[in-house]
């Protein structure tokens, strides 16, 4: 896994992600951000595809109405931008059914509605579990599902909440 975590590409890809941040700070929509994205990997000489479809396949059968993925550089790593308050544990589960449902193993998930940038990046790979943790700013509540809780953000939380 190291090597992974070490990808060349990836790295390159938060480098320009971090150089747009700088920029053009948070608070703009993520259409803005992916339009910019998608500039500098152009000139980075970044293969990459926009908006691309993602279908559900059930039972053989590929339904309608699957997923699109943002962006996808070079046909190896999923792109998911955000421009939201704080990522949550569902944002991350997007991007690994997206790469369960792919033929891709690497996703970075990027809220560039952070302070810092590097407080709203995930790097994620297929196989990858979610594991839930008790953090100070989370709430939890009963269920009706038995030995289930639902786990609620705390009002008055800092916009990189996401800290899971």
């Amino acid at each position: 896994m190291s090597s992974a975590i070490n990808d060349p590409l990836t790295e390159r890809i938060i480098g320009l992600a971090i150089e747009i941040h700088r920029a053009l700070g948070p608070g703009l929509l993520e259409s803005v951000y992916e339009e910019c994205l998608c500039y500098e990997l152009r000139e980075a000489g970044i293969e990459f595809e926009r908006q691309l479809a993602l279908p559900v396949i059930y039972k053989s059968v590929a339904l309608k109405g699957g997923y699109r993925l943002d962006v996808v550089a070079e046909q190896k790593v999923i792109l998911e931008i955000k421009a939201i308050e704080c990522l949550l544990p569902v944002h991350q589960a997007q991007v690994l059914t997206y790469l369960k449902l792919s033929k891709f193993t690497t996703g970075l998930l990027m809220n560039f509605n952070s302070a810092v940038l590097k407080d709203g990046l995930r790097r994620l790979y297929r196989g990858m579990t979610l594991r839930r943790r008790r953090e100070k700013n989370l709430t939890a509540s009963p269920s009706p599902v038995k030995n289930f809780e639902i786990w609620r953000y705390a009002p008055g939380m800092p916009s990189d909440c996401a800290t899971f």
